[in-house]
C-alpha cells in the first residue's frame, strides 16, 4: 500500500495503550464462535507473537522524511471501503488502544481523542514505537523505510530499504510523461537516486554500466547490509509491469553508455536497461544475505497498470538460475492476482505475504485466499500488515491494530475451516499458525526470536 505521507507525529503517529492480549480473550473469543471460527484456535493465535514482514512505521522525528520513497502526496485514488475514514474498524481502534469511551467520530470527541495521543506520545517519547509493538502482539516489525529514524531499533525494528531509484541510472523524463502519477513519481526515484550517489560521494553519473554498478549499486546494497537491512524492495509496479526479461549484459552496457552523456532513452530501451538492472539488484541481495520484496497488488492511483502487477510477471527472473540464492517475497499477496501468486510458492526460493489484504479485505475474504495457500505451501506464507499512516487520526499504530486483529481472524477462519475437512489435525492447525504469524519469516531473515 502506498498511503499518503503524513508528517504530524503527535496525531498521526500515536502510541497505544492498551495490551493486545486484552482484544484476544473473552469477547473476542465469543465473536470468534459466532464468526465460525474455532474458540480454541483463535485464542491460540491471539497468543502468538508476530513477526510482521512489511510495514511504514514513522520514527519520532516530527518531521519524518525518510518515512517512504514513493508518497502518493498529490495524486488521486479511490480507497477501498474498509480503508476510509468512517469505516468502524478505526472506531472499534481508538476504543481498543486508547479508551476511546464513543462510537462515534464528532469534533468535541475527536479533540478529547488527539489529546490522549499526543499526551502518551510525549510521555513515551522514543519508546512509543516499541510500545506500539507491544501492545498489537508484534515482536520484530519490518520496517520499509529509506532509513530507519529514533524509535526505529533493532531487534525489534528491521529494516527494508527500496532499491527502484536504482534501477533509474538515466533521465527519466520520458518515463514520468507515459501517465499523471508517474509525472509524480519518477522525480522522487531521481531524488532518492541522488541521495545514495551523495552518500557514496558519486558527484557525477559514472560513465559506463561497469562503472555505475561498482561505484554506485553494489556499494549501495552493501551499506544498507551492514547498516542492518534484511531485505530490498521494489515498488516498480507504480513505475512499470513486472516483466524484468533476461538481458545480456552487452545491450544493457551499450544502452547506458548512449544516454549517459545525456538524452532521453526510447521506452525500449530504458525497459532493458531497468530489467538488466532488477535482476543485478537481486542477485547482489542474494548474495549480500538480503530478500527482495516486489509489490504485487492492484494498486492505488487513478492510472496505476493493474494488469502490470501481476506477480506471474516475474515467473521468468523466478526462473532464473543466477538467481536461486535470492529469496524473493510476494509483497501484499499480489491482491486480486492471488490465485496467481500462490502457484509461484512451488519456487523453492518464493514467499508471498498478506500485508495489505489485511486491511482491505473482511476476515472471511482473506480466509480464503489464505486456505488456497496453506493446503499447498504453508512454509511460504508470512503475516504482514502494512501498517502505515493513512492521514490524521489514522497513524500507522492503529492500522496495525486493525490489520493485525484481522489476520489473526481470517487465519482463524481458514485453518477451522481445514480442520473441519479433515485437512489438518488441531495440533497441525496450530503449527502452521505458529509458522505464518512467525517463524516462517523468523528462518527467511534469520531473526534471533524470543
Amino acid at each position: 500500500m502506498k498511503p499518503p505521507r503524513v508528517v504530524t507525529f503527535t496525531v498521526a503517529c500515536s502510541v497505544a495503550v492498551l495490551a493486545w492480549t486484552s482484544a484476544c480473550d473473552g469477547p473476542a473469543a465469543a465473536r470468534s464462535a459466532e464468526s465460525g471460527a474455532d474458540p480454541e484456535i483463535t485464542a491460540f493465535i491471539g497468543a502468538i507473537r508476530a513477526v510482521d514482514n512489511h510495514s511504514h512505521p514513522n520514527s519520532v522525528a516530527p518531521s519524518d522524511s525518510d518515512a517512504d520513497a514513493l508518497p502518493l502526496d498529490g495524486i488521486p485514488f479511490e480507497l477501498p471501503v474498509r480503508l476510509r475514514p468512517g469505516n468502524p474498524a478505526w472506531v472499534a481502534a481508538y476504543q481498543a488502544l486508547y479508551k476511546y469511551a464513543y462510537d462515534d467520530t464528532t469534533a468535541l470527541h475527536l479533540k478529547e481523542l488527539r489529546g490522549t495521543m499526543q499526551s502518551i506520545a510525549k510521555e513515551q517519547g522514543d519508546r512509543f514505537p516499541t510500545w506500539v509493538l507491544d501492545q498489537v502482539g508484534t515482536e520484530v516489525l519490518l520496517a520499509n523505510r529509506i532509513a530507519m529514524g529514533p524509535g526505529l531499533a533493532p531487534p525489534r525494528f528491521r529494516w527494508v530499504s527500496y532499491a527502484d531509484a536504482l534501477m533509474l541510472p538515466l533521465s527519466t523524463k520520458a518515463e514520468a510523461a507515459t501517465s499523471p502519477d508517474r509525472q509524480k513519481l519518477f522525480p522522487l526515484e531521481d531524488k532518492l537516486l541522488q541521495r545514495y550517489r551523495s552518500d557514496l560521494k558519486v558527484g557525477k553519473r559514472p560513465g559506463t554500466l561497469d562503472a555505475y554498478l561498482r561505484m554506485v549499486v553494489t556499494p549501495t546494497l552493501e551499506a544498507q547490509q551492514k547498516g542492518g537491512c534484511v531485505a530490498v524492495k521494489f515498488e516498480a509496479a507504480y513505475l512499470r509491469p513486472l516483466d524484468f526479461d533476461e538481458v545480456p549484459v552487452a545491450i544493457a552496457s551499450k544502452i547506458y553508455a548512449t544516454y549517459a552523456g545525456g538524452g532521453e532513452p526510447s521506452h525500449a530501451d530504458y525497459k532493458a536497461l531497468q530489467d538488466f538492472l532488477f535482476r543485478y539488484i537481486a542477485r547482489e541481495a542474494g548474495r549480500l544475505g538480503m530478500a527482495v520484496h516486489v509489490h504485487s497488488f492492484d494498486g492505488f492511483g487513478n492510472f496505476f497498470s493493474v494488469a502490470g502487477a501481476d506477480p506471474l510477471h516475474l515467473e521468468s527472473a523466478f526462473n532464473d538460475p543466477t538467481l536461486a540464492k535470492t529469496n524473493f517475497v510476494i509483497v501484499h499477496g499480489g491482491g486480486v492476482y492471488s490465485p496467481h501468486a500462490g502457484a509461484l510458492l512451488s519456487k523453492p526460493n518464493v514467499y508471498l505475504d498478506l500485508s495489505l489484504m489485511t486491511m482491505a479485505y473482511p476476515p472471511a475474504k482473506l480466509a480464503e485466499v489464505l486456505r488456497d495457500w496453506l493446503i499447498q505451501y504453508p512454509e511460504k506464507v508470512l503475516f504482514g500488515s502494512d501498517a502505515a499512516a493513512f492521514g490524521p487520526d489514522m497513524g500507522w499504530e492503529l492500522a496495525a491494530w486493525i490489520a493485525t486483529k484481522n489476520g489473526r481472524a481470517a487465519l482463524a477462519l481458514a485453518l477451522t475451516d481445514m480442520i473441519r475437512k479433515g485437512e489438518v489435525s488441531h495440533a497441525r492447525a496450530e503449527e502452521i499458525a505458529t509458522m505464518v504469524m512467525r517463524t516462517n519469516a523468523g528462518k527467511l531473515y534469520k531473526l534471533e526470536l524470543k
